[in-house]
């Protein structure tokens, strides 16, 4: 039923007419005017809309133009948009093609000022969104890259992380690296966190977005060592090689701690001695050329006492990415006997070395613990301004008198090697012994894969015959190294 207002046929309706249209209409089509009628529609809740549209003829054709909904759109609109369809189909438009055609053009527009506002915000993406990426994908370090994040949030996010990559300069980096490296005793931290933010724009500037970011030049280049640490820095690595004199007042270290422990009337108060578990990780690195992470992190099903062989998967070998291999260690005599009394104490744990107080599933012990508990009992040679809560603090492991300087876990496996060179051992086994990766012509370590096992053996055989000689005052102690007394 076509309705009409109350003014006549031909007329416009009134809102007041609008708003009074009864539920009983529903269907029924309102005529305003001029060709433009609306459909009544009623909602479940009885609120009253009119779909309004009108007519015009295309190609010969009678064909309806959609004009608004009443009360969504004022009647002043949609009257308006009736009159904007008469005028296109004058001009010879189709009124329903310019509709799609304005809303092409709109959603181009959206999406213009999308790709706009993506492209500022990528002009502004800060280094910490760079890092996250780089530690994401761009790099793989032990422990899913801990150490890494650690050291990056704790001294180079919090000074310009926020800042914008493309606003960064060699200036803000040397500042926040210089706060690291004039600090005591952290020119190294200084020296590792260069090298890195070097790895990570070297890494950026492959890649987009960061590589459009960078256009003017990678800042990281252009710091030098000398610009952020002190004067007495020395980046020279380490090659700290203890004499058989040491190894034997390490040995006797150990035994007169625990005979004081034992005989101290009050334990509470007594200092105690190097854990046992401790004691035999350094032995096991003298003896294998191990590197105490390694050796932390080893279980006992790869550990096979009755053949002698240890086998260290390459998950846990240190290198790059593609480079890593298994390694296996032929163990000695004295050797073997270290891991039998380590497995006396921790043989009911899948690890060698568990960690105590998990309360998730078991683990092995933090990779730094031994070279932590080594250090913090040659506090002569450390810088602290303040002690360490929970943390032994003495030179108890002080070794010659302390003329040769701190030793470390890692100086036992330069220790080892460097006596293997001492008995004949070719350069080349003791790089294998050590699992170094070898230099060299990829056609030859493409076809050439002897093992070099029973070369290993030997070698490893000869140095733990060697220590037990040392160990058992039956090798001559070099002059000016005599023990503790």
């Amino acid at each position: 039923m076509t309705r009409y207002p109350r003014s006549g046929k031909g007329r416009r309706w009134t809102i007041l007419e609008l708003r009074a249209i009864s539920p009983d209409w529903a269907g029924d089509t309102l005529a305003d005017g001029d060709g433009l009628v609306g459909e009544v529609r009623i909602a479940r809740d009885k609120a009253v809309s009119l779909v309004f549209r009108c007519a015009f003829r295309w190609e010969g054709k009678l064909t309806w133009h959609y004009c608004g909904t009443w009360p969504a759109k004022s009647m002043e609109a949609i009257r308006d948009e009736r009159d904007k369809a008469r005028g296109l189909v004058k001009r010879g438009v189709d009124p329903r093609a310019e509709k799609i055609a304005t809303r092409i053009e709109a959603q181009a527009k959206v999406q213009a000022t999308i790709r706009h506002a993506e492209q500022e915000r990528a002009q502004d993406l800060p280094l910490s969104a760079m890092f996250t990426a780089w530690v994401t994908d761009g790099v793989t370090r032990a422990n899913g890259n801990a150490d890494l994040k650690r050291a990056f949030e704790k001294d180079i996010l919090p000074a310009v992380g926020a800042k914008p990559v493309r606003n960064i300069t060699e200036t803000d980096l040397r500042e926040a690296l210089r706060k690291v490296g004039r600090g005591r005793g952290r020119g190294r931290t200084a020296e590792v966190l260069l090298d890195n933010l070097r790895q990570l724009f070297n890494w950026a500037e492959q890649r987009q977005p960061w590589r459009g970011l960078l256009v003017e030049c990678n800042p990281a280049e252009l710091v030098k060592l000398d610009q952020i640490v002190n004067d007495d820095y020395d980046p020279d690595p380490r090659d700290r090689v203890l004499q058989p004199a040491e190894v034997c007042e390490l040995r006797d270290i150990f035994a007169q701690m625990k005979v004081d422990y034992e005989g101290s009337e009050n334990r509470r108060s007594a200092p105690r001695p190097v854990q046992n578990q401790t004691q035999l990780a350094l032995w096991i690195c003298l003896f294998t050329l191990c590197r105490i992470g390694e050796l932390l992190m080893a279980r006992w099903e790869h550990i096979d006492l009755n053949t002698g062989t240890w086998f260290i998967p390459k998950e846990h070998v240190k290198g790059r990415r593609g480079k890593k291999t298994d390694h296996y260690i032929f163990l000695s005599a004295g050797a073997k006997r270290q891991f039998e009394v380590l497995r006396e104490l921790t043989g009911q744990s899948p690890w060698c070395f568990p960690a105590r107080n998990v309360k998730s599933e078991p683990t092995h012990v933090c990779v730094k613990s031994v070279s932590k508990q080594v250090g913090d009992r040659q506090e002569r040679f450390k810088e602290r301004t303040k002690k360490l809560k929970n943390r032994r603090q003495d030179n108890t492991l002080v070794l010659a008198r302390g003329e040769r300087g701190e030793w470390t876990p890692h100086d036992l496996r330069r220790t080892g090697a460097t006596w293997m060179q001492g008995l004949g051992v070719t350069l080349d086994i003791i790089d294998r012994c050590q699992n170094h990766v070898l230099a060299g012509s990829k056609v030859r370590r493409h076809y050439l894969h002897h093992d070099y096992a029973e070369e290993k053996r030997e070698a490893w055989k000869k140095l733990g015959e060697r220590i037990e000689l040392i160990l058992e005052g039956r090798f001559h102690l070099s002059p000016g190294l005599a023990l503790r007394s």
